[in-house]
């Protein structure tokens, strides 16, 4: 009996730590990301057996994943006010919060170091994105909604950072999937603020575009989504794609104006 009682709290220990260091991480959301930078990489033929390519997504998934646990360092104090996030683990105190910040600042190195082995400036993107992320973004969401367009910068940076590990050169293409990434991050940032908008009041976060979920916000959400339809004809300008290449593209940013509209005029407080 005293042998099990001693064994148990030893396999608890075992079991959740890593499981908590993967969670800080948000693995699904990075992976994700990585899939991103994984299609620039594409765009711009980079060669699927290439020690580049596999540095290119470890160190991809590795700085996302020190960003969000960053993120959830300097959150701690709000995500225990939200409903959404409270069980994470430095709320429910899993890890401590040194611990998180030792195991986020290794595996943000480690990401680092892997993206200069492929070029200077896919590591100079990959910390910039950082950079904004953590210290720029993160505080911003408390105090402004422009945290949504500062958000955005960083979570366009992965195509960018995938074509440029290929070409180690910024250009035209590059810079189209940057700015299709950028446009299409705020229908995505506002349905979850929307959503979630009781959950971030307690927590302070000011994230929709009048603060408030009202017609306004809704009138803007309509207003910056439909950005996205003449932002598909991006790849097809600078001749990286056909015409038709658009053409499903067209009718999913349709679709997300549409649905605007319908909050617009059937709104419910």
């Amino acid at each position: 009996m005293k042998t099990d009682q001693l064994e148990t709290p030893l396999q608890v220990n075992i079991m959740t730590k890593p499981k908590a260091f993967v969670s800080l991480m948000k693995l699904r959301l990075s992976s994700l990301v990585v899939l991103s930078a994984f299609f620039g990489f594409l765009m711009a033929k980079g060669d699927l057996n290439s020690l580049g390519m596999y540095s290119l997504l470890l160190g991809g998934l590795l700085i996302t994943g020190s960003s969000n646990g960053f993120n959830q360092i300097l959150e701690i104090k709000t995500d225990t006010l939200m409903s959404r996030t409270k069980s994470r683990p430095l709320p429910v105190q899993i890890i401590s919060k040194i611990e998180a910040i030792i195991f986020c600042a290794i595996i943000g190195a480690l990401g680092l170091f892997l993206l200069y082995t492929i070029n200077y400036k896919s590591m100079l993107l990959g910390l910039f994105s950082m950079i904004v992320y953590v210290l720029i973004y993160t505080p911003l969401k408390q105090k402004s909604a422009i945290a949504v367009f500062v958000g955005a910068i960083p979570g366009s940076i992965p195509p960018l950072l995938g074509y440029v590990a290929v070409s180690n050169d910024f250009g035209l293409e590059p810079g189209v999937l940057f700015m299709l990434q950028f446009f299409w991050q705020f229908p995505h940032f506002w349905a979850l603020a929307w959503k979630l908008d009781e959950d971030y009041q307690k927590a302070g976060f000011r994230l929709l575009p009048s603060i408030e979920k009202n017609k306004k916000s809704a009138f803007q959400i309509m207003l910056y989504s439909a950005f996205l339809i003449p932002s598909s004809m991006l790849p097809w300008a600078a001749e990286m794609t056909g015409i038709h290449f658009n053409d499903n593209r067209y009718m999913s940013k349709l679709n997300y104006v549409y649905t605007c509209h319908q909050i617009i005029f059937h709104f419910r407080r």
